[in-house]
């Protein structure tokens, strides 16, 4: 007979209800301010102190079973369970849908949203090996008897509104391959706790209020994909950005800043699409971006970068969608990224470029949608800046070939790339009023939009991931590298 669980203290229940309320009145709006945001945290972190676990939410070390439990589980795994999910429900404020209203009896494999399997280490005991929530609207919070769930695959809890932290007892889950928070209202700094998950490959934590910089862990966890976007993320991008195996990575809608790490070439071998738009990055786009051969989506768009297109671009054939507008470029667009052979959509509006080649010219003949509006190509192209918007830009050039963003080639940096790079003289960073037209407006040679209301996608073994920012949507003919855990999710779209 094992020993009894200790009772929650009045307090925590307390806490409990102060958290809940305030999630209810917060993540009922569409917008959470920071104060909000940061009350709905804090209280949080006063009912897991009081449960006995500290303020990171993990399970206290003399944490003890209910008795009162019984025995009438099929085995202990399915005990633990029963434990967790309880637990779970008892922090749940709000279920207008009913989705958990049979989270009732010892019975937790036929709770909506449960899924059981056999377990990989014997195939003669059931255990809970995934949740999946998406979609379900339910407001609450994550409660530290959720690190009793061990044998969890994937944890979907998409498009709800859970609020306050990831509690640090997740971090037991050493088989858990994908980790979907995705569309709630979770706050704090990035959660640590995830990058300790020992098994994790899917981790999606976009369109929340995490905040603080990004930690060069993220980039050095054996990841298949990385979603972090919109969220309140500032800082520079790690340099160790190269490090990652993943095949899609999305850091859009963010704060931020500086340049894009030269280390970004090494991931040639993994990377299938990269989105940056809609942050503060600034300076030249590394010349080792044209070492990415098998990346078919780079969004560079919404930002304040400087500078000519590296022509070393080209070396980039399997590319299918290229956006860079909405930035400060300048300088000539070649013809040999226009023509790279798997190229559907390339979008350099709104920037300042004063010379294009034919075939980047949009046209109704031509195999790529293309855009060019908004730039300095002179009154023969249509929509284009006028003199006088243009010549305080072009007017005060940047020498790329000298800019610690741009990698070009010195004798105790990287080997030089194919290609000779462009030594051509590059604005500052103003950014004048036309580029900040919300991209909803731009017709559709514009590859990827800006602005994203919080739908969420999960992936699937039959899409491919083409995103920009943070949608995901199905491309031709192509198929996903991410695979989802033994049961795969459909998408949810709001």
């Amino acid at each position: 007979m094992d020993p009894p669980l200790r009772l929650l203290p009045d307090g925590r229940l307390t806490a409990a209800l102060l958290l809940l309320g305030a999630c209810l009145s917060v993540c009922s709006v569409q917008a959470v301010t920071s104060a909000e945001a940061s009350y709905i945290a804090h209280r949080q972190l006063a009912a897991m102190k009081e449960a006995g676990g500290g303020e990171a939410g993990d399970l206290p070390p003399d944490f003890e079973f209910d008795d009162r439990v019984g025995a009438n589980f099929p085995n202990p795994r399915l005990r633990r369970a029963y434990i967790a999910l309880q637990a779970w429900r008892r922090a749940f404020y709000s279920d207008p849908k009913g989705y958990t209203s049979n989270w009732v009896g010892n019975e937790v494999c036929k709770y909506n949203g449960v899924v059981c399997v056999e377990a990989l280490d014997d195939p003669k005991v059931t255990v809970v090996a995934g949740i999946d929530l998406n979609g379900a609207d339910i407001a609450g919070y994550l409660p530290p008897e959720l690190g009793l769930l061990t044998d969890l695959a994937f944890f979907h809890i998409n498009s709800n509104r859970f609020c306050g932290i990831i509690p640090k007892s997740m971090s037991r889950l050493s088989l858990l391959h994908e980790f979907d928070v995705s569309n709630n209202r979770f706050v704090g700094p990035f959660p640590f706790v995830c990058l300790e998950m020992s098994s994790l490959k899917y981790l999606d934590l976009r369109f929340n209020d995490f905040e603080g910089e990004l930690p060069p862990g993220l980039f050095d966890k054996d990841l298949d994909a990385i979603f972090v976007n919109t969220n309140r993320f500032v800082g520079h991008i790690p340099e160790n950005l190269g490090n990652s195996t993943a095949s899609v990575v999305v850091v859009a809608n963010n704060g931020l800043t500086g340049c894009i790490p030269k280390s970004i070439g090494r991931m040639v071998r993994t990377l299938d699409e990269i989105i940056f738009l809609n942050n503060k990055l600034d300076g030249c786009l590394p010349l080792e971006m044209g070492l990415l051969q098998n990346t078919t989506v780079i969004d560079v768009s919404g930002n304040a970068l400087v500078g000519t297109l590296p022509e070393q671009l080209s070396n980039i054939t399997k590319l299918e969608q290229l956006d860079c507008s909405r930035n400060v470029f300048t300088g000539i667009v070649h013809e040999s990224i226009c023509e790279l052979p798997a190229l559907v959509n390339f979008s350099f509006a709104f920037n300042f470029f004063n010379s294009e080649a034919a075939p980047c010219m949009p046209s109704e003949k031509a195999l790529v949608n293309l855009d060019d509006r908004d730039n300095c190509l002179g009154a023969l192209r249509p929509a284009q800046k006028t003199t006088l918007q243009c010549a305080p830009v072009l007017a005060r050039p940047v020498d790329c070939s000298k800019h610690v963003c741009a990698g070009y080639p010195t004798p105790s940096g990287p080997p030089a790339l194919p290609g000779k790079p462009p030594m051509v003289k590059v604005p500052p960073t103003p950014t004048p009023d036309e580029p900040r037209k919300s991209p909803q407006q731009q017709p559709p040679p514009s590859p990827l939009k800006s602005e994203s209301p919080p739908a969420i996608i999960t992936a699937s073994s039959s899409s491919k991931l083409t995103t920009s920012s943070g949608r995901l949507t199905p491309a031709k003919a192509r198929r996903s590298k991410i695979t989802t855990s033994r049961i795969p999710t459909s998408a949810v779209v709001q």
